[in-house]
């Protein structure tokens, strides 16, 4: 068990000093939250953005999610890492520190980390991750693996963290950002250009950010990823409002509300949706709203584009990088692509 103290900025540190917590403007993430929720039921169309999703239970089930058969992203990602990472530390060089944008359990950063403590004696990692239980309890499981580890984590959207870190001093380090689990997919264009600018003004020339990318295929196998048979992702997408429930005070009966998952082939995009069963009003107490849905109303709750490498290399030339390197798993499904911060 690791012992911590509150240092004068607010952040924990463990009474070796590997460990330190920095919540950014969490106050302001929760009337963030509050403003989403009210701003995007009160829309037409209805919508709440996907980062709402990671709540303590929502990481759990995202979990679960990475278990399923039907859900290839991860045992994709991870035989990328399995067979390269040794590959992706040397293009990078060393010493490097490991930056992590929604970090979640951090199982298949390890890989990473083995590889880059196998050419160094100590490793620096910062992991992102919106929920502080979640980054605590991953944080706590890694320094007890890791003895040569030390974590600086940020409980934070990726906007908080990225203006935390423009302001880190650092001298005689690589650093390598991550951006796994194609997490891009969830941007649209724009919103892409505008997040990977953000992490480009984090890097110095000839640092690198290591971008996951699923791959465009089949639209049965997409939805069978998105929408699988014992329902453990209509659980997750469910999970936004029953966190709403918990936190903003709504009274949303789960069962009068269903998961949907389809494919836009001309967008190259699965979309989810709740979708109302029943013509219904819901109060939030909180926010002092009753919300009205007519029968089969929906919820738009989540974009995941699928890309080429075409795609990925505009993105990297519209915002500071160059795509130097690329994998892809052994079954061609998804692909991990070195985007190096250039000049």
């Amino acid at each position: 068990m690791i012992c911590r103290h509150s240092d004068q900025h607010g952040g924990f540190v463990d009474t070796e000093q590997r460990l330190e917590i920095r919540t950014v403007a969490s106050d302001v993430a929760q009337a963030t939250f509050a403003d989403d929720v009210r701003a995007g039921l009160l829309a037409t169309p209805k919508v709440l953005p996907p980062k709402y999703f990671y709540d303590a239970l929502g990481s759990k089930l995202f979990e679960a999610i990475c278990l399923l058969p039907e859900y290839y992203l991860t045992r994709a990602e991870r035989d990328i890492l399995e067979r390269h990472a040794g590959d992706i530390l040397d293009a990078v060089g060393s010493p490097v520190e490991i930056v992590e944008f929604g970090s979640g359990s951090g199982e298949k950063s390890r890989l990473l980390f083995n590889a880059a403590l196998a050419r160094q004696p100590e490793l620096h990692y910062l992991p992102v991750d919106i929920s502080e239980s979640a980054l605590r309890s991953s944080a706590d499981a890694m320094l007890d693996e890791y003895p040569t580890l030390r974590i600086t984590g940020y409980a934070s959207d990726y906007d908080g963290a990225i203006a935390a870190m423009r302001d880190r001093v650092r001298t005689g380090v690589r650093r390598l950002a991550l951006f796994l689990g194609s997490n891009i997919g969830n941007l649209d264009e724009r919103a892409a250009c505008a997040f990977l600018s953000g992490v480009r003004a984090t890097l110095d020339h000839g640092d690198a950010l290591l971008l996951g990318t699923d791959l465009r295929k089949d639209a049965f196998v997409l939805l069978d990823a998105y929408d699988d048979p014992l329902g453990v992702t209509a659980a997750f997408n469910l999970n936004v409002l029953g966190r709403i429930n918990r936190e903003l005070g709504g009274e949303f009966d789960l069962t009068y509300f269903s998961h949907m998952a389809s494919w836009d082939e001309a967008d190259g995009c699965v979309r989810m949706h709740l979708a109302s069963l029943v013509e219904q009003s819901v109060d939030i107490r909180t926010l002092g709203i009753r919300v009205a849905f007519a029968e089969g109303e929906t919820i738009h709750t989540e974009d995941s584009r699928k890309y080429d490498l075409a795609t990925v290399d505009r993105l990297a030339r519209a915002t500071g990088f160059e795509r130097s390197m690329t994998w892809s798993d052994v079954d061609g499904r998804f692909s991990s692509s070195l985007l190096v911060a250039a000049g």
